[in-house]
């Protein structure tokens, strides 16, 4: 055999992943079907990729993940938060930490996160083979005997480690390769859905929006008359719908309420502020402007952006002069601004979720190890295992963790 570890895929974990395996002296081979490295690592965090979260609590953070966070428990020990921060900073990428504990890189370019990486491997002497397609995995009683490929030839190896990553931004290579390829070999594949992903609404006038963000409200959805749940945080208005942090992370439970009927949305532009102080801010505001039509009456309001529709959904005549806009017509404006709502007609297709849930099942995964339970020299890492989690860094660490570990258990680097 040519090599000890091969490692199928080049994202972020698999990066990860065959730097670890190497940095103990195993020969490596990194397989990547694009013809360059960590394509979707490129665009994370909006080309500035939110490395981790620093929540150095490790109970708060593994209770991000629900139900996976108890079976996190022992690959996070091993490579945690701290760990991850102290990889990059010793292999020269300094990191800062913004809102909602988010780390960054302090260049703010998810390019010094792919430098680091791919020093990493160099220094191991991985050797990293692109446009190399897999189109499947061959196994017989118990072991992974080779990995085929498109060309028809068989890559073998003593371990053999999937990081192929989910179905989200199929653009990026993420089509969801690896799930096929495990089923046919035995292992369960809880059926892949979008996990954070875009609102779409049913209100066309949200176009009028498209690109309009809020740093902080409070959003809410129902069902019927029933008040489901209440977060808050970042939103970003979109062609079609809502975005940002805040309705990522609660996209997968509205999901699963549209299965069961129509779901509505509410905005609280001031959630610090009860009805009757947004109307005294909106009535100073008017006394300023009394001698203004309405339309122009209410900068530093909101947005501008959102003036014109606010006024129209509130049944104003833009061209009234303030004046005469009686108290009545505020409370209007006020209510609208403590309960916008939107009516949620689905989410993006999957093509657009930032990650996806589903994948291995958790139980068929020795944890320790990051091994398969039913293949003895498989490894598993990414967004392969069947983890859901929130925006904010933990999808990066996630790979970190379990790469790292994987890494190193089919390096046999025993520390």
């Amino acid at each position: 055999m040519d090599y000890d570890v091969i490692v199928i895929g080049g994202g972020p974990a698999g990066m990860m992943t065959a730097g670890r395996a190497a940095e103990g002296g195993a020969r490596v081979a990194l397989l990547e079907k694009n013809t360059s490295l960590g394509r979707k690592l490129l665009i994370t965090g909006g080309g500035r990729s939110n490395v981790t979260n620093a929540e150095f609590d490790e109970h708060l953070f593994l209770a991000k993940f629900g139900v996976a966070g108890k079976f996190l428990y022992s690959p996070l020990s091993q490579f945690g938060v701290q760990s991850t921060l102290d990889f990059f900073h010793a292999h020269g990428m300094p990191t800062k930490v913004e809102a909602e504990k988010r780390v960054f890189p302090v260049s703010d370019s998810a390019q010094s996160v792919w430098d680091a990486l791919v020093s990493y491997m160099r220094a191991g002497h991985v050797t990293i083979l692109t446009g190399m397609e897999v189109v499947g995995l061959e196994a017989n009683d118990g072991v992974v005997t080779g990995v085929r490929m498109k060309n028809g030839s068989l890559m073998q190896a003593q371990s053999y480690i999937l990081a192929t990553g989910g179905q989200s931004r199929p653009e990026t290579g993420s089509t969801g390769d690896g799930f096929r390829w495990l089923e046919s070999i035995g292992h369960t594949i809880i059926e892949p859905r979008p996990s954070l992903v875009p609102l779409r609404v049913r209100e066309l006038w949200v176009a009028e929006l498209s690109g309009v963000s809020f740093p902080e409200v409070k959003l809410s959805y129902f069902q019927g008359e029933k008040r489901i749940e209440s977060r808050a945080g970042k939103i970003l208005f979109t062609h079609v719908g809502l975005s940002g942090p805040l309705v990522l992370n609660m996209s997968r439970a509205i999901s699963e309420f549209l299965e069961y009927g129509e779901v509505v949305v509410s905005i609280d532009f001031f959630a610090n502020q009860n009805i009757g102080e947004v109307d005294r801010l909106i009535q100073g505001i008017f006394e300023q402007q009394k001698n203004k039509q309405v339309k122009n009456s209410l900068d530093g309001f909101l947005v501008p952006a959102m003036i014109p529709v606010l006024i129209k959904l509130a049944g104003i005549d833009p061209e009234t002069p303030v004046h005469s806009v009686t108290r009545d017509v505020r409370m209007a404006l006020a209510r609208l601004v403590k309960d916008f709502r939107l009516t949620v007609t689905g989410l993006l297709d999957v093509d657009k979720a930032i990650v996806t849930s589903g994948g291995v099942a958790l139980e068929e995964v020795e944890w320790k190890y990051m091994r398969s339970r039913k293949f003895a020299n498989l490894y598993l890492v990414g967004d392969v295992l069947n983890i859901d989690r929130p925006s904010g860094g933990y999808s990066l660490q996630l790979c970190w963790t379990t790469g790292y570990v994987a890494g190193a258990s089919a390096g046999k680097i025993h520390e």
